[in-house]
């Protein structure tokens, strides 16, 4: 499904991605990458320390995660902003922890782990996004 989704985005659009420790949220941007063609000699992975992963693929790509913030005012201060006026798209990890952050229209995708084999994911649309994606 990330693979599917990452070949429809365009440049700034905001996918936010939220579910528990382990439901697969890293293995979803994985996938993202992929459908934007992101260089797959390239490890997808968790920015949980570095804040920000950076890739090129049809579009740059700024993988960021929330995980390590501590507070909004941390997020400004940072300049992570900046990620999202550009022709990037980004992936953000854990966006449940400070959604005012996020523009409006970003696309939130929920990932809630049923077991080690299963997943539900919800898919949450702002304004027309639910018109540019085929799923």
């Amino acid at each position: 499904m990330g693979k599917r989704i990452g070949a429809q985005l365009k440049g700034g659009d905001v996918v936010a991605l939220c579910g528990t420790l382990g439901a697969g949220k890293t293995a979803f941007s994985r996938g993202l990458a992929d459908g934007l063609a992101v260089n797959r000699s390239l490890p997808v992975t968790s920015p949980t320390y570095t804040i920000v992963n950076q890739y090129e693929g049809r579009f740059p790509v700024h993988h960021i995660d929330y995980y390590r913030l501590r507070s909004e005012d941390e997020f400004y201060l940072s300049g992570l902003e900046e990620c999202f006026a550009s022709d990037a798209v980004t992936i953000i990890e854990w966006a449940d922890r400070f959604p005012n952050t996020l523009p409006p229209d970003a696309l939130w995708i929920h990932i809630d782990l049923l077991d080690l084999k299963k997943r539900c994911i919800k898919i949450l649309y702002a304004g027309n996004n639910h018109e540019r994606f085929n799923l």
